[in-house]
């Protein structure tokens, strides 16, 4: 009887100072219109493993959630963007400048949080390689020969090195500087491509820390060491870009906001909760999250838009 009575007084106190009382099933009420969560995963290495990379993370949100989390993995960037648009899919991991085209084409997105490489930084970088018996080493020596991007949503894979190549005056067009150019259809694809010789280079991402011989820390290169598919004392990395910011996990605007939190306070905990679920869908050994803006999308977006200008004109 005590008990209830100082419970309704302090009930009372809490009111008369218009202090908001959270209530459990308000923090639910997202439930009442989200009944699954839909999670695209882009294009860059075939189905299986991408869906393998991501079964432990699935599990955990689900549970973390409490509805069901499902997967769907794009044959290519283009089409987790145009899920996201939509309204099919409710998030993804980005990379920058799908990202920015995304949100260029239907402003409904924002980004969430981003990830951190082993020195606390958000970038990394795009790289050219070639195969070491090719004995090309520079750009200057790929005058004639063909080079193979990832996708054309891709930030590392084409967005970056294309407007690098076109800033030192490299027409793209094929023939006159490259004999050709193509999408090989991502990262993973762009490397075995140029392995078996279908293309003399190939442009791919990396966070450009830690052993070389390794792939780096974190990357296609280090996933790519770590399945087995390549050896990187067999490629020559020709070419390194500047910095270009890590691609954030984001989700669709129109989302509840508690529910948007729920997953950003999730993804921020879970290298401390489930390091090896963080390592496998990360790509290597980033130190985890930080919440991200749409500051250190800026320069990419409007990279992007300047390409769509020049593609119209």
């Amino acid at each position: 009887m005590l008990r209830r009575t100082l419970t309704r007084m302090a009930l009372v106190a809490v009111a008369g100072l218009g202090i908001a009382i959270p209530s459990a099933s308000r923090a639910e009420d997202w439930k009442a219109t989200v009944k699954e969560f839909r999670i695209g995963l882009l294009g860059g290495e075939n189905t299986a493993d991408r869906l393998k990379k991501h079964d432990g993370f699935q599990r955990l949100l689900q549970e973390k959630l409490g509805i069901p989390v499902k997967l769907f993995p794009a044959a290519d960037y283009a089409g987790v963007m145009q899920g996201i648009a939509a309204g099919q899919l409710d998030a993804a991991g980005f990379g920058a400048s799908a990202f920015a085209g995304a949100w260029i084409d239907c402003k409904c997105i924002e980004p969430i949080v981003v990830p951190q490489e082993t020195d606390g930084s958000v970038f990394y970088y795009s790289v050219m390689v070639t195969r070491k018996d090719s004995g090309i080493t520079s750009i200057d020596q790929m005058k004639g020969h063909s080079l193979a991007f990832a996708d054309p949503n891709s930030t590392s894979g084409y967005l970056i090195p294309s407007a690098t190549l076109k800033s030192k005056g490299v027409d793209l067009t094929d023939g006159k500087y490259f004999s050709r150019t193509g999408f090989a259809g991502g990262h993973e694809q762009g490397v075995v491509a140029m392995l078996n010789k279908q293309y003399d280079a190939c442009v791919t991402w990396t966070s450009g820390q830690g052993d070389i011989n390794e792939g780096y820390s974190r990357g296609n290169l280090k996933s790519m060491v770590t399945k087995g598919m390549l050896k990187m004392s067999d490629v020559n990395i020709i070419w390194q870009s500047g910095k270009i910011p890590n691609g954030p996990w984001a989700v669709r605007s129109a989302l509840p906001s508690d529910l948007k939190k729920l997953l950003a306070d999730f993804m921020l905990d879970l290298p401390k909760s489930h390091k090896d679920v963080y390592d496998s869908i990360e790509q290597g050994s980033g130190i985890g999250y930080v919440p991200a803006t749409m500051d250190l999308y800026k320069d990419i977006i409007e990279l992007r838009e300047s390409e769509r200008r020049g593609s119209r004109s």
